[in-house]
């Protein structure tokens, strides 16, 4: 092999795994970037992992919301109306959260099966709901329909 048939060579080694570094790294990221939607029956059919971040939803059960007076703690359950999973939260809840509402929580499933809620979201009107929180609640043909309206998926 001449010398310069010895330099090309090592020039495509060394892309070649430049670029199989690169595609490793980026898969890596988005592997820990992704946050999967789990409904509460699913959570509690233990389908979904412990301390991975995760998306849960489902409504907000009414009577369940528990605050802590000293504090921004918040505890509460949501419900899918078959399974029902806890939620605790430390920050501000947004303004549109209240009981009997659909809500999508992103966090961590602990080893006792309670979700450390990282963030709360909440729908943004009364005809609205997070379209994962539809889809579980019509799965489990629970979904609350205002009257004189069906479900159209």
């Amino acid at each position: 092999m001449t010398p310069k048939r010895k330099q090309r060579l090592i020039i495509v080694m060394f892309i070649l795994v430049g670029v199989s570094v690169s595609v490793g790294l980026t898969l890596f990221a988005l592997n820990q970037n992704i946050n999967l939607f789990y409904s509460p029956t699913q959570i509690v059919s233990g389908e979904a992992p412990q301390n991975t971040r995760i998306r849960a939803g489902g409504m907000v059960v009414d009577g369940s919301v528990k605050r802590d007076p000293d504090s921004l703690f918040v505890q509460f359950d949501i419900t899918d109306y078959d399974k029902t999973v806890t939620v605790e939260y430390v920050g501000i809840l947004p303004d549109l959260f209240r009981e009997g509402q659909g809500i999508v929580a992103q966090g961590m499933l602990n080893e006792h099966g309670v979700l450390n809620a990282a963030e709360v979201l909440a729908k943004h009107d009364e005809n609205y709901m997070p379209p994962e929180v539809a889809d579980a609640l019509a799965k489990a043909g629970k979904m609350p329909m205002p009257e004189g309206q069906e479900f159209n998926k």
